[in-house]
């Protein structure tokens, strides 16, 4: 038994980024070197003039000196890394007090006997928080979403799918996202939190969509019980009998200042970012203050305090460790000279598609590239340094490449069997994946063409960086 269980296992992130990493590091002595002309742009950026590429002397990579690489990533990626473990710290105390969870008992309670509202309430607030957070933070949700579901006489995949696919539209279009919006910008060397605007009205447009096809299939499950996916289901036992909404307790005025200093910090951070240049520093400092004035309002010891943020840091390390790790894939096509010929190879390419399309084209290869890594933060870090100047070349805006690495690496996510946030959320649920799949195939179809409208949109507005 457990020989099979080894063999179902899956492959770390980080082990696909490693053999990732040993792919690039073989393509230097396989791929053609070659140079573009760089020149600096009005915004003063440095980008690639596309009439001046030229093949150059090899400089294929040693496979010894990959650890070399890995260092240099986390090296050069401490900004990065330093916020992402800050951020975990600072919303361990939004966590521990209670204060998301009681909201959403406040909110159940008032709009429990009208679906069409009740609904769309909650997946907004999943939305909401998960412009800045991992759907995945919310797995301990998913068996109290369950019960709030069977309670209105609906299933177990409404329960799911309020965290699931209100979190998707919130993390996927990723206005305010610190693992994955600010990586891509700041490795596309864009303002941190620019296109802000624009990625508001595609949350608003996901969001619409979305709500109509979740509560559309509540009200015809209501009605029709038996066609549900999950009907006759009895597997298991469901642990969302182990909790009730009186388990989140009141929605008291420490909890609500712990909301506020959590939305006030946002706002700054963005404004900073918007107004002053702010960088991926003074954002770690930002969250290192919202940690101070949680621990004040939730009346910690120091001692306390500390331990909570480092608790809070660990269920970060990953996250920020694989994006330093991915950083070597770059640095080894950069070493190899190569990151030009592949972005001269893939231009031909893209060029082939209509230029109307060539949005949804990137946006359909993240997709692709999401199956292999699921992680945002760590997909950010091997494709943007690519897609970035390719962007340039075919004349789409970076912050259109951007947007489609969002898309593509989001919404992908709530159909894949490796994402941890789906699988732990069903599982919690007691969902099988088929039965999940039986009810999301069509809506991840709409997600796609929706993304794709979106992304021509961006095209056609030149979405740029502010």
């Amino acid at each position: 038994m457990k020989n099979e269980q080894k063999k179902r296992e899956l492959p770390n992130t980080i082990v696909i980024i490693l053999l990732i990493i040993l792919a690039a590091c073989i393509m230097t002595w396989i791929i053609p070197a070659g140079e573009y002309v760089r020149v600096k742009n009005e915004a003063g950026t440095s980008v690639i003039d596309p009439n001046q590429f030229s093949f150059v002397a090899r400089t294929p990579v040693n496979p010894l000196t990959i650890p070399n690489h890995i260092a240099k990533g986390f090296k050069d990626g401490v900004a990065l890394f330093l916020c992402i473990v800050f951020s975990g710290g600072a919303f361990r105390f939004v966590n521990v007090s209670g204060a998301l969870q009681s909201a959403i008992a406040k909110v159940v309670k008032k709009y429990s006997n009208t679906i069409w509202v009740l609904i769309p309430l909650l997946t907004s607030i999943f939305t909401l928080i998960c412009t800045v957070k991992g759907v995945n933070t919310f797995i301990p949700f998913a068996p109290i979403l369950v019960v709030i579901a069977q309670a209105m006489g609906l299933d177990a995949i409404v329960g799911v799918g309020i965290i699931l696919l209100g979190g998707a539209v919130g993390f996927s279009t990723g206005p305010l996202n610190g693992s994955t919006t600010t990586v891509a910008q700041e490795l596309a060397g864009l303002p941190l939190y620019s296109g802000i605007g624009y990625r508001m009205v595609c949350l608003v447009v996901f969001a619409v969509v979305t709500n109509i096809y979740l509560v559309r299939y509540a009200m015809k499950i209501k009605k029709n019980p038996e066609l549900s996916p999950m009907y006759g289901y009895t597997a298991g036992t469901q642990k969302s009998e182990e909790k009730s909404l009186d388990d989140f307790g009141p929605m008291t005025k420490t909890k609500s200042l712990i909301l506020i200093i959590m939305a006030a910090c946002l706002l700054v951070m963005v404004g900073g970012s918007l107004t002053f240049g702010w960088g991926m520093m003074d954002m770690a400092a930002i969250y290192i203050w919202m940690a101070v004035l949680m621990a004040i309002t939730l009346r910690m010891s120091p001692n306390q305090a500390v331990n909570e943020f480092i608790a809070g840091m660990k269920t970060m390390l990953m996250a920020a460790s694989i994006v330093c790790v991915a950083k070597a894939v770059s640095s080894i096509l950069t070493a190899g000279t190569i990151i030009d010929t592949i972005i001269y190879g893939l231009s031909f390419i893209l060029k082939a598609v209509p230029t109307i399309l060539q949005g949804p084209a990137m946006y359909m290869i993240n997709i692709v590239i999401n199956i292999f890594i699921t992680s945002g933060s760590g997909q950010a870090a091997v494709v943007i340094p690519i897609v970035a100047p390719l962007a340039d070349m075919i004349g789409i805006t970076r912050q259109t490449a951007v947007l489609a690495f969002n898309f593509g690496d989001g919404f992908c996510n709530y159909i894949l069997p490796t994402s941890s946030a789906l699988m732990g959320i069903l599982s919690m649920g007691n969902v099988p994946y088929d039965r999940w799949m039986k009810f999301m195939w069509k809506l991840f179809l709409i997600w796609m063409v929706v993304g794709s409208v979106l992304m021509i949109i961006a095209q056609m507005i030149h979405f740029g960086p502010m």
